[in-house]
């Protein structure tokens, strides 16, 4: 014998519930193609080295600042999750972006800030194996950078 429930009808509670799925995945598939938005920098981020993508990005090259700090560890025991910091005391930085020479696409992150915003990211990178990770700030319509290097261990073991 069957109970009442919320569902009174088999039939309905599954095509109820294939809905609800099919809408949850209509909805991932939407945002899958958020890096084809327009104004996003596609073609930057698919560069293999940084002055490619750089050249894509800003259309001119940086020189380097000391009114930088680059957040990095020396040893990154896991590559996976590498966590980078950048910040700045330069004034009126419009963009943010970090790059890593060393794995398969240079250019790994790019921030777009608000003006009055505090020049400060965070993020977590995954790097291929031990490189520099270069941190590039725009402002007052020129470049400035700089650069650390990570070792990355294999296997998490710190050798």
């Amino acid at each position: 014998m069957q109970t009442a429930g919320p569902f009174p009808n088999e039939t309905t509670r599954r095509a109820t519930l294939r809905l609800l799925g099919l809408l949850g995945l209509a909805g991932f598939a939407g945002t899958a193609h958020a890096a084809s938005a327009p104004g996003w920098p596609e073609d930057a981020f698919r560069q293999k080295t940084p002055d490619e993508a750089l050249k894509l990005l800003y259309g001119k090259s940086f020189e380097a600042s000391d009114k930088i700090t680059l957040d990095v560890p020396e040893i990154a025991e896991n590559g996976a999750v590498v966590p980078v910091a950048v910040s700045s005391s330069l004034p009126g930085v419009t963009r943010i972006s970090i790059l890593v020479p060393e794995n398969p696409y240079a250019l790994t992150a790019s921030y777009t800030l608000a003006e009055g915003t505090a020049a400060s990211v965070g993020c977590r990178l995954k790097m291929a194996k031990t490189s520099n990770v270069i941190a590039i700030v725009e402002s007052g319509g020129k470049l400035f950078g700089t650069s650390k290097e990570v070792k990355v261990t294999l296997g998490g073991c710190g050798g």
